[in-house]
């Protein structure tokens, strides 16, 4: 748990198409077997310490004959950044997907005591 103090508190959102494959053939589509995305998504301005994350599915679009397997997280949380990733496997079909975010955390404020370049 963060707990904030005194701080500033920054909040970020978005919402990132990570990707179409249907379209192409890729191999989210067309593949088996493990297979990953990862999509980086950088905050600006970043945050005083690393946030706490939140992704969920805002689309996704599968193929109604296979079993729809997936998994997505946020990984390396840093203070300027973070990695969306989704996961699938075996026969699953995966169109397209796509991510909504949300980033919480002790923000930089213009009162705060500290060097600027």
């Amino acid at each position: 748990m963060q707990i904030l103090l005194r701080e500033a508190i920054g909040i970020a959102q978005g919402d990132e198409a990570l990707f179409t494959d249907y379209a192409n053939g890729g191999e989210m589509w067309t593949g088996t077997g493990d297979r990953e995305r990862r999509k980086r998504v950088v905050f600006d301005p970043p945050f005083r310490a690393a946030p706490v994350v939140h992704v969920a599915l805002s689309l996704w679009d599968t193929d109604r004959d296979a079993n729809a397997r997936m998994e997505v997280c946020a990984e390396n949380i840093a203070t300027g950044g973070f990695d969306i990733v989704f996961r699938t496997w075996a026969d699953s079909r995966i169109a397209r997907v796509r991510v909504g975010w949300m980033a919480i955390g002790a923000a930089h404020h213009e009162d705060d005591w500290r060097d600027i370049e």
